[in-house]
C-alpha cells in the first residue's frame, strides 16, 4: 500500500577519483564528535612535523556547517600557532635530533636552505606572506628557530597571515554556504585544477626567487 512516503534516494556510486573519494571521507568529520578536536590537531602537527593540512578538513566542516564557519577558522589560527612555537623550539633546541628528520623526510631541504638567506633580512614579512599562501608552515617555524629569528615575531606576523587565510575561507564558507558546497560538487574537476595551478606557482615562485 503507498502511504505517501517518498522513496529513499539512491545511494550514489563510490568515486574513482581519490581525491574526490577523500574529499568525501573529510566532510564526514563535519558531524563527527571529534571533528573539532581532529582540526585543532591537524593543525598543530602541521606546524611543526607532519604535513595534513588543515584547511581541507576546516573548508570541508565549514560547508557542511556554515554558521560554525568562525569558529572552526578560530580552531584552526589557535592549532596553527600553538604548533609554530614548538617548530620554533624544534629548530632552536632540537634541530639535529628531530628538525632534521623533519626537513629531509617531507623534503623540505632546498626551501630550508633558502629560508636562511632571507630570515635576517625581512623575516617578518616572509613569515606574513607565506603564512597566508600554500607554503610547509614548518618550514618557516622549524627554519625561524635554527637560523636565529625572533619568536614574537614570528608569532606576531603568522597570526596576521594565518588569520587572513583561516578566516578568509570562512567567509566564503559562510556567506556562500550550501551553495558553495554545491558549487564544488559539481565543479570537482575544476577546483581540483584551480588548487593545483596555486600551488604550482608558489612552487615555481619558491624555486626561481622569492
Amino acid at each position: 500500500m503507498d502511504d505517501g512516503t517518498p522513496p529513499p534516494s539512491p545511494t550514489p556510486p563510490r568515486s574513482l577519483n581519490p581525491f574526490r573519494r577523500l574529499y568525501a571521507w573529510i566532510l564526514t568529520w563535519a558531524h563527527h564528535p571529534l571533528g573539532t578536536w581532529a582540526l585543532g590537531v591537524f593543525a598543530f602537527i602541521d606546524s611543526s612535523i607532519f604535513p595534513i593540512p588543515p584547511l581541507f578538513l576546516q573548508v570541508a566542516m565549514s560547508l557542511e556547517r556554515p554558521k560554525r564557519s568562525w569558529w572552526y577558522a578560530t580552531v584552526d589560527l589557535v592549532g596553527s600557532i600553538l604548533g609554530a612555537i614548538v617548530g620554533f623550539l624544534i629548530g632552536a633546541l632540537l634541530y639535529d635530533s628531530v628538525g632534521r628528520w623533519v626537513i629531509e623526510t617531507w623534503g623540505y631541504q632546498k626551501q630550508f636552505d633558502k629560508f636562511g638567506e632571507f630570515i635576517r633580512a625581512h623575516g617578518f614579512w616572509f613569515t606574513l606572506l607565506y603564512s597566508f599562501v600554500p607554503f610547509p608552515y614548518k618550514v618557516i617555524t622549524i627554519g625561524t628557530g635554527f637560523f636565529g629569528g625572533s619568536l614574537p615575531l614570528l608569532l606576531v606576523a603568522s597570526s596576521i597571515g594565518r588569520a587572513l587565510r583561516f578566516y578568509g575561507l570562512a567567509a566564503v564558507c559562510f556567506w556562500g554556504g550550501s551553495s558553495a558546497k554545491d558549487f564544488i560538487d559539481r565543479r570537482f574537476n575544476w577546483v581540483l585544477a584551480g588548487v593545483g595551478l596555486l600551488v604550482a606557482g608558489v612552487i615555481a615562485v619558491m624555486r626561481f626567487g622569492i
